[in-house]
């Protein structure tokens, strides 16, 4: 069986087919044709990618409870003490636990959790050892392999979420499901709202769904838009943020803060004059390797302290130079409401604050950047980040289910027209446009495929198709039927 024959689309039925017998018919416009069929075929061939995305997205929401259940020996203390001893006892621990490697940060653990030591290793690639030592007592409760801080668990499901373990062939798909989302969301907002609008139903039904409709299409086309216009929002917010890190248009996306100056203030962490390592000796100093060389320990003491009483408060990550004669730098992470992000370079051999850079500079492309992503990875606001994203990825799941069931519920079902689905909406729409609005919007939708390089390769991939299954099809209907009139192509 062809797809025209899968689809119906060799025998189009009336768009009204599926309402009640005695509702006056309505001819669409032609912005509501060429809407209504965007959204019926991008719905059909995009959805696979949006339910890959969803359920990947759904697993990802509970990362911070798997990593408690699966490396709670590791990540917090069965005991908290009076005090933490020194950041070098701790430093010196992990170096004991870990003898190679350059470390790369420590973050100083605070309440129940264990202080993080980082090391790199040029086998790991990407990847780090990161060592937890119990701050109160020096002593190691264990390593694990992770990625710029992530826990194994986390990393696999980021990775799931992000390319299915493809790599960069991989990322297609989420960047596919991102560039659709936001126009499924708000092309099926808009069908909704001239529905309504047609029928004269109050806003209520907006919100509400018709549970008068009875059985059938009606009452599945009910669901499947309200609970589409309640995720809207939340969407919109994903499909915008995921695009931010995505392969192609997240190069357009820093390019575009790069030409806007938008971007994460750079800290500087040059020194007038080389450090001059101080000659200290005696218990909790240690050698350690850092990302420039060899540093002692007692310098993350020195560095903490001057981070404090520069006021970074809360968690903090400790980064040793890069190269000798820099500084250090202390970067607050506390990614939930309100975030603390503001950071200090620091002169590891005499404490002094070098330069500083706070969140509250940054530019508001950049501050909107940052705490997008922190809440598209549920962090931002806690538990709460989590049950809404989780819930947007349930909605969505039902949404695309109620979508493809319209789709069976249409089919005909005569006996000399059966098929396995239902016909698509008719063609012609593109036709029908007034030349105004051909000359608007040609250049905006190859604007929006140029930013979104997957979103327009795709949307002429359909037009493509879409022109070749309209050909196929009048090409065959005057010798199956040879009294109906050939529809216009799109």
């Amino acid at each position: 069986m062809s797809l025209t024959e899968l689809s119906g689309a060799a025998t189009p039925e009336p768009a009204t087919s599926a309402e009640p017998p005695g509702r006056p018919v309505r001819r669409a416009s032609p912005f509501g044709a060429l809407l209504l069929r965007l959204h019926f075929y991008a719905g059909i061939l995009v959805a696979p990618f949006l339910v890959t995305a969803a359920l990947t997205g759904l697993a990802f929401t509970v990362t911070p409870q798997l990593d408690q259940l699966l490396y709670g020996d590791q990540l917090t203390v069965a005991q908290v003490g009076d005090r933490p001893v020194s950041l070098a006892q701790q430093v010196g621990a992990a170096r004991n636990a870990h003898p190679e490697g350059s470390i790369t940060a420590v973050q100083p653990g605070e309440g129940d959790q264990t202080t993080r030591v980082t090391f790199s290793m040029p086998e790991l690639g990407e990847n780090q050892h990161t060592v937890y030592i119990n701050p109160y007592t020096a002593e190691s409760q264990g390593q694990l392999t992770t990625w710029f801080g992530s826990t194994p668990a986390t990393t696999w499901l980021d990775d799931l979420h992000r390319h299915l373990h493809l790599g960069a062939v991989g990322e297609h798909y989420s960047e596919l499901a991102a560039s659709w989302l936001w126009v499924l969301a708000l092309g099926g907002v808009v069908l909704w709202w001239r529905r309504r609008s047609a029928a004269r139903a109050t806003a209520r039904h907006l919100l509400v769904p018709d549970l008068s409709a009875g059985k059938g299409v009606r009452r599945t086309r009910g669901w499947h838009a309200t609970t589409g216009i309640w995720l809207t929002v939340g969407l919109l917010f994903l499909s915008a943020t995921g695009l931010t890190w995505s392969r192609y248009a997240g190069a357009n996306f820093s390019a575009g803060l790069d030409a806007l100056n938008a971007r994460t203030p750079v800290l500087s962490t040059s020194l007038l004059a080389d450090p001059v390592v101080p000659d200290e000796t005696g218990g909790g100093h240690h050698g350690s390797s850092g990302g420039g060389g060899v540093v002692e320990s007692a310098a993350f003491d020195r560095v903490a302290t001057a981070a404090r009483g520069a006021g970074l408060s809360g968690p903090v990550e400790i980064a040793p130079a890069a190269e000798p004669g820099s500084a250090w730098t202390v970067t607050q992470v506390d990614n939930t409401w309100p975030v603390a992000k503001d950071r200090v370079a620091v002169d590891p051999s005499g404490g002094a604050v070098t330069a500083r850079s706070d969140f509250a500079d940054w530019p508001l492309l950049a501050k909107l950047s940052g705490l997008g992503i922190q809440a598209h990875m549920g962090i931002l606001f806690g538990p709460i980040n989590q049950i809404l994203l989780a819930a947007i990825a349930l909605g969505l799941l039902c949404v695309i289910v109620w979508g493809y069931r319209m789709w069976w519920q249409r089919r005909p079902t005569r006996t000399d027209r059966r098929a396995l689905a239902g016909t698509p909406p008719a063609r012609g729409g593109v036709r029908a446009l007034p030349l105004w609005a051909l000359l608007i919007g040609v250049p905006v939708v190859a604007a929006v495929g140029w930013a979104l390089p997957l979103f327009g390769l795709t949307l002429l991939a359909f037009l493509v198709i879409d022109v070749v299954v309209g050909a196929v099809s009048r090409r065959r209907r005057p010798a199956e039927a040879p009294t109906s009139p050939a529809p216009a192509g799109s």
